[in-house]
């Protein structure tokens, strides 16, 4: 591309087409600037995509758009919330702090009573978890993003390494739409929090599950290294190696002991295994197909008795 030549690029935000003539010479921050004008988002909320990556990151805001490996009718997509938008978002979460903190307030005063349990819990597993899950109340669909944090808590190989690297989290959030865009999870002083972002970025829209739990995995490193140097890699290879292992461990006993009772209640005609079925599922529908043999070969007996 020729230092005076001139480049279109076509830029898409929420639906709506952007069409831009630019000349190779315009800076980075200058092409934001346009982008600003036409969609109400600021430079620093920018995300923009082009073959998957996000073309201004890393970048300084003089950068010439030439060396950003754009061609002529280049698509980007533009990704980000207005300044109206984050206004909103940063009142909304003002509100709620100062509700929070009357809450807190009123908690103080109000007198505590130890709870005894009368479960059969161990005290590492009491000890060893997240003893608290805050959804974001004034983003959409706050009991979606409970349920996927209670499903993280609640996952049996989550569990399992939380016990044995003795991990104690004291409350598991969200990050919150503008905190940190660049991250996709945090750790607060080693565990007193970790927030992870579970939604996307239309916010409305959650994340896969096993994307968020690597980066669990990942943030539950940090109650232990700080840094991200080879201890930190070390120990979050780990992690997530032992997750996979735990996970398989449990799928194979899970099918020994099916194809066991395959085995005992189907006879020789036994039931298919079917890999999305519930242990639970699987005995009722081998249970009902034995019963339904027994009443068959019943009937059988009958007939022949009927008919001597």
């Amino acid at each position: 591309m020729s230092s005076d030549s001139t480049i279109s690029l076509n830029f898409t935000y929420r639906g709506a087409s952007f069409p831009l003539m630019l000349s190779s010479a315009t800076t980075l921050g200058e092409m934001q600037s346009e982008l600003e004008e036409l969609t109400s988002v600021p430079p620093s909320l920018q995300k923009l995509l082009y073959k998957g990556k996000n073309i201004a990151q890393n970048r300084e805001s003089d950068a010439r758009i030439s060396s950003l490996g754009l061609r002529a009718a280049s698509k980007i997509q533009l990704l980000g919330i207005t300044s109206a938008e984050l206004s909103g978002l940063q009142a909304t979460e003002t509100e709620q702090h100062r509700i929070d903190r009357i809450l807190r307030e009123r908690a103080l005063k109000t007198p505590t009573y130890k709870v005894r349990s009368t479960g059969t819990a161990s005290s590492s597993t009491l000890a060893y978890r997240f003893h608290q899950l805050v959804p974001l109340p004034h983003l959409p669909k706050p009991d979606t993003a409970l349920s996927l944090l209670r499903r993280l808590s609640e996952d049996a190989a989550i569990q399992h390494v939380m016990r044995k690297h003795e991990f104690s989290v004291g409350v598991l959030t969200e990050l919150a739409p503008h905190e940190h865009p660049e991250l996709l999870g945090l750790n607060v002083n080693a565990g007193q929090q970790i927030k992870l972002r579970l939604r996307t970025d239309r916010y409305d829209g959650f994340r896969s599950y096993r994307e968020v739990r690597r980066v669990l995995c990942h943030e539950l490193t940090h109650n232990v290294w700080g840094d991200h140097d080879n201890n930190f890699k070390t120990l979050n290879s780990q992690l997530n190696r032992e997750v996979d292992e735990f996970e398989g461990a449990r799928t194979a006993g899970t099918h020994k002991r099916s194809e066991a009772a395959a085995q005992v209640l189907g006879g020789n005609g036994s039931v298919p295994l079917d890999p999305n079925e519930s242990a639970e599922d699987r005995r009722r529908r081998v249970l009902a197909a034995t019963m339904a043999r027994f009443q068959k070969g019943g009937s059988e007996s009958n007939s022949s008795g009927l008919g001597s």
